[in-house]
C-alpha cells in the first residue's frame, strides 16, 4: 500500500467514524497498520472505534500504543481519558488519573480552559479516591495557575471555599501538609469573601473554628481565630464558647479567660459553658460546694463536655460525695467516648478518679468496680500509685492476701512513695494491728503531711488502741484536729471529734457542735445525726433537736431516714402530741417493719390518742416480733382489761407470770 493508499484508507476511516459504522474504521485502519505499524492515527482511530463496540481492552490497548509513538500528542491521551471516564473499573482510576496529569502538562502552555477542565475532573478523582495530599496539592495549583491569569476575586474566593468543602471533614486522614494547605485555604475564603456581615461568611468562620479545634498543635491559630471572629461579630455566642471550651479543658483559668466567661454570660445569662468556667473558678478557689453547684448547673444546660464532668466529679470528692463522683466519672467516660479525639490521658485521668471514689464508699460491690476501672487504665502496673489504689481496693473487697502482696512489693520497690506506707497502714489497722498501723501511718504523714485521711486513721489507730492513746490529747485529739484544718469536709473526723469531747473531755456542748457538723457534712451518718439529737435534748435545747429532725425529714423519701422519724416521734410521745407521734412511728415502721421496739412506741402512741384497738394491735405485733418483750405483753393484756376482754387479759397476765413470778405491774392487774 502507498503512501497516498494509506491516506485514502485514513480518510475512509474518519468518514466511517463520522456514520458511526465502528467496524468499517477498524478494517479500514488494520488494513494501514499492515503497511505502517506506528501509524499514530491508525491507532487513535482503532482506539475509538472499538471503544464504541465495547472492545475495552482493545480500545486501552491502541490508545496506549499511540501515546507511546508519539507522546506529546493531544489525541490518544484525550480518548484514553474519555475510556476511563466511561469504565467502571475501579482498578483503572489511578490510570485516569496519571492520564489527567499527562492532559494537564499538554494544556498548560495552549488551552487553559481545558486545563482547568481537566484539573477540576483529578481534583475530583482524587477526593473519590480519598487521595487528600493530592485534593489539597491540585485545588492549590488550581487557584495560584487562576490568581496568574488574573481571575476575579469572587471566582477564587469559590474556589477557596470548594477546596474547604472537599477537605474539612477528613481531617483524622490528612498528613500535615495537606493541613496546612486546608488552612491557608480557610484563611484566603475568609479575608477574599464580599460581603463580612453575610450569614455565609459567619459559618465559614465557624467551619474554620471547629476545624482548628481537630488540631491540637493550633492553639495559638484557634485563638486567633476565635478573637477575629469576636471583632466581627460581637452578639455571636460562638466564638467565645469555644474560647471557654478551649480554656476549660486545659484546667487553668487566667483573668482573661474569667472575662471571657463573664462576656458570654452577658450574651446569654444560662449559658452552660459561662456556668461551667466559674465552676472551674471556684474549684481553683477551694470553694467546692460553690463548684458543685455551677457545675452541676452548666452541666445541666451542656452536657456533652468531659472536662467539666471531670472536673465536677473532682469537687465532689473533695466534699466526699463519693457515689455522686462515680456517676459524673460515668458522665465524662461517655462524653470522651463520643467526641472524634478522646485523649487517653484525660481517659486515665477520669477511671483514675472513678477508682477513688468507688474505693472510698468502702462497699465490696464498689470496690469490684474500682478494680475494673483501673485494669482499663493504660500503663496502670506500671504506676505505683494506681498499683496502691488496687491495694485498697482488694482490701475493701476482703482479698487480705492480694492486697498484702500489693503492699509489700510497694515497700520494697517505691519506699519514699507515702501511698506504700499508707496502704501497709490500711491493712494493718483493718487486722486490728494498731502498733503496726501507728508506724506506717507516721510514715506516709512523713512523706506527705497533708493527706487528712491519714491523720483521721492515725488519730482512728489511736482511739481503738488503747484507753491510754484514746485519752492522750497528743495522740488520738491531735491527729482529729490536724485532719479537720486539713479538710473542713471531712464529716467523719468531727463524729470522732465529737466522740472525745462527749466521753473523755465531758464537754457536751463542744462535743453537740462536732455531731452537728458532722451530721451537715453528711446528712446520711446516722450516728453523728442521732448523737447531736440526743446531747440536744440532754442539753434541754429541744429546738435544735427538732431542726435537725425536721431537715431529715423533710428530705426522706418512703422507707428512709428511720432513726430521724423514731427519734421525732418519741419527742412528741413525751410531749404529749400522740397523733404526730404515730405519724412519725409509722414512717418509721415503713422503713424497718420488724423493729420490735418501734411498734411498743406505736402501741403508747395510740394509746395515748385513746384508739386502744390500734394499740393492741401494735403491743401484739412488738410482742411476735421480740417474745422478750414482757412490758409490750403487758401493755396488751392492760388494753384487754380497757376493753373489758377480761378472760383475754388474765390468760395474758398469767402468760407474764409464767416467765416473771415478780412482775408487780401483772400481778396488779
Amino acid at each position: 500500500m502507498s503512501n497516498k493508499e494509506v491516506k485514502a484508507a485514513l480518510k475512509s476511516a474518519r468518514d466511517a467514524i463520522r456514520n458511526k459504522e465502528y467496524k468499517e474504521v477498524l478494517k479500514h485502519c488494520k488494513a494501514v497498520l499492515k503497511q505502517e505499524k506506528n501509524n499514530y492515527n491508525a491507532w487513535v482511530f482503532i482506539g475509538l472505534a472499538a471503544a464504541e463496540l465495547e472492545q475495552l481492552d482493545q480500545a486501552k490497548g491502541a490508545y496506549r500504543k499511540a501515546t507511546e509513538l508519539e507522546p506529546d500528542l493531544l489525541l490518544a491521551w484525550q480518548g484514553l481519558a474519555k475510556l476511563y471516564e466511561k469504565s467502571n473499573q475501579t482498578d483503572l482510576r489511578k490510570d485516569l488519573a496519571d492520564v489527567y496529569q499527562k492532559l494537564l502538562q499538554l494544556y498548560e502552555s495552549g488551552d487553559k480552559e481545558k486545563w482547568y477542565d481537566v484539573c477540576n475532573k483529578l481534583v475530583d478523582l482524587y477526593h473519590q479516591e480519598k487521595m487528600y495530599l493530592e485534593v489539597s496539592e491540585t485545588c492549590h495549583k488550581l487557584i495560584q495557575v487562576k490568581q496568574e491569569d488574573g481571575a476575579e476575586k469572587a471566582e477564587l474566593h469559590q474556589l477557596w471555599k470548594k477546596m474547604i468543602h472537599l477537605l474539612k471533614d477528613s481531617t483524622q486522614d490528612q498528613d500535615n501538609r495537606t493541613k496546612q494547605l486546608l488552612l491557608t485555604a480557610f484563611e484566603n475564603a475568609i479575608n477574599s469573601a464580599d460581603d463580612v456581615t453575610s450569614e455565609d461568611h459567619q459559618n465559614l468562620y465557624k467551619d474554620f473554628i471547629q476545624y482548628l479545634l481537630k488540631l491540637p498543635h493550633e492553639t495559638t491559630t484557634l485563638e486567633k481565630a476565635c478573637y477575629n471572629m469576636m471583632s466581627l461579630y460581637p452578639t455571636v455566642c460562638y466564638p467565645l464558647e469555644v474560647l471557654c471550651l478551649h480554656f476549660i479543658q486545659s484546667g487553668t483559668l487566667s483573668e482573661e479567660a474569667l472575662d471571657y466567661f463573664s462576656r458570654l454570660l452577658e450574651l446569654d445569662a444560662h449559658n452552660g459553658l459561662g456556668v461551667i468556667g466559674f465552676g472551674v473558678k471556684y474549684l481553683q478557689e477551694k470553694k467546692y460546694r460553690e463548684a458543685v453547684k455551677s457545675l452541676s448547673e452548666g452541666l445541666h444546660k451542656t452536657s456533652c463536655c468531659p472536662a467539666a464532668w471531670r472536673f465536677l466529679a473532682e469537687a465532689q470528692m473533695r466534699i466526699h460525695k463519693h457515689r455522686d463522683a462515680v456517676l459524673s466519672c460515668n458522665q465524662a467516660l461517655k462524653a470522651l467516648e463520643a467526641s472524634e479525639d478522646p485523649g487517653l490521658q484525660w481517659k486515665n485521668c477520669v477511671l483514675q478518679l472513678k477508682a477513688e471514689a468507688l474505693i472510698e464508699t468502702a462497699d465490696a460491690d464498689a470496690a469490684e468496680e474500682a478494680i475494673q476501672a483501673l485494669e482499663e487504665i493504660v500503663s496502670a502496673s506500671c504506676d505505683p500509685v494506681v498499683l496502691a489504689l488496687r491495694g485498697r481496693a482488694y482490701l475493701n473487697k476482703g482479698l487480705m492476701d492480694q492486697a498484702s502482696k500489693i503492699s509489700q512489693e510497694l515497700l520494697s520497690s517505691h519506699t519514699d512513695l507515702a501511698e506504700s506506707h499508707a496502704l501497709e497502714g490500711f491493712i494493718q489497722y483493718s487486722q486490728k494491728n494498731y502498733i503496726q498501723a501507728e508506724g506506717s501511718f507516721l510514715n506516709a504523714i512523713e512523706r506527705k503531711a497533708e493527706i487528712a485521711e491519714y491523720h483521721l486513721y492515725l488519730g482512728l489507730t489511736y482511739w481503738f488502741m488503747s484507753d491510754e492513746t484514746k485519752k492522750d490529747k497528743g495522740k488520738a485529739l491531735t491527729q482529729f484536729l490536724k485532719a479537720a484544718k486539713l479538710d473542713t469536709y471531712l464529716g467523719r473526723v468531727f463524729f470522732y471529734l465529737g466522740n472525745y469531747y462527749r466521753d473523755i473531755a465531758g464537754d457536751k456542748n463542744r462535743a453537740r457542735g462536732c455531731y452537728k457538723k458532722a451530721f451537715e457534712l453528711d446528712g446520711t451518718d446516722e450516728e453523728s445525726g442521732t448523737a447531736a439529737v440526743d446531747l440536744s435534748v440532754e442539753l434541754g435545747d429541744m429546738d435544735t433537736a427538732l431542726s435537725i429532725l425536721n431537715e431529715v425529714t423533710a428530705k426522706a423519701s418512703m422507707g428512709t431516714a428511720k432513726w430521724a422519724w423514731l427519734q421525732r416521734g418519741l419527742y412528741y410521745l413525751r410531749a404529749g402530741q400522740p397523733s404526730q407521734a404515730v405519724s412519725d412511728l409509722q414512717a418509721a415502721l415503713r422503713a424497718d417493719p420488724k423493729d420490735s421496739n418501734c411498734w411498743e412506741s406505736l402501741g403508747e402512741a395510740y394509746l395515748s390518742r385513746g384508739s386502744y384497738s390500734t394499740a393492741l394491735k401494735s403491743f401484739r405485733k412488738a410482742s411476735e416480733l421480740n417474745p422478750e418483750l414482757v412490758y409490750s405483753i403487758y401493755k396488751a393484756a392492760s388494753v384487754e382489761q380497757m376493753l373489758g376482754k377480761y378472760e383475754n387479759a388474765i390468760a395474758t397476765y398469767q402468760q407474764i407470770l409464767r416467765k416473771a413470778e415478780d412482775y408487780v405491774p401483772a400481778l396488779k392487774g
